[in-house]
């Protein structure tokens, strides 16, 4: 006969190998033992029943895991890519670009590995504020468009 406290040992045992395995497979079994292991504690659960609701509890705690939490922690970085990731990417202007000197523009989440690269144009006028599209990289400097051009550009391709 299986006893709550086999439960709970075999819950802790699982997440005790979780830090050592790190894959979040062996962290949700563990989880789901303990919980089985409050359950028969609280409720006459017989053990056939207690097989089954770990079984279901981990396939339930797994497809949470990789279908709702997981994919919150994408690196959406693109760090240790090529730059023509960065290509398409749209950003703000935060320091506008001079003919004598490169203006500055910002991404909502790093790219590369920076969330503020050094932009330049094409002789297009972009203001602090403005809303541009990359549409280049030349050196360690990221060639810019505002996204009303690019649209126009688009448009009669």
């Amino acid at each position: 006969m299986i006893e709550p406290w086999h439960w709970l040992v075999l819950g802790f045992v699982l997440l005790i190998v979780e830090m050592f395995v790190p894959t979040f497979a062996s962290l949700w079994f563990g989880a789901a033992a303990i919980i089985v292991a409050a359950l028969s504690w609280l409720l006459p659960i017989p053990v056939s029943v207690q097989i089954i609701i770990w079984l279901v509890l981990s396939a339930i705690f797994l497809l949470a895991w990789f279908k709702f939490i997981k994919p919150l922690s994408v690196d959406r970085t693109k760090a240790g890519l090529g730059g023509s990731v960065i290509i398409g990417e749209t950003g703000m202007i935060i320091v506008a670009p001079q003919p004598e000197r490169a203006g500055t523009v910002r991404f909502s989440v790093p790219i590369v590995g920076a969330a503020e690269w050094m932009c330049r144009t094409r002789g297009e006028q972009v203001a602090v504020g403005d809303r541009v599209i990359v549409t280049d990289i030349v050196g360690n400097e990221l060639i810019v468009s505002t996204m009303t051009s690019q649209a126009v550009i688009n448009k009669n391709s």
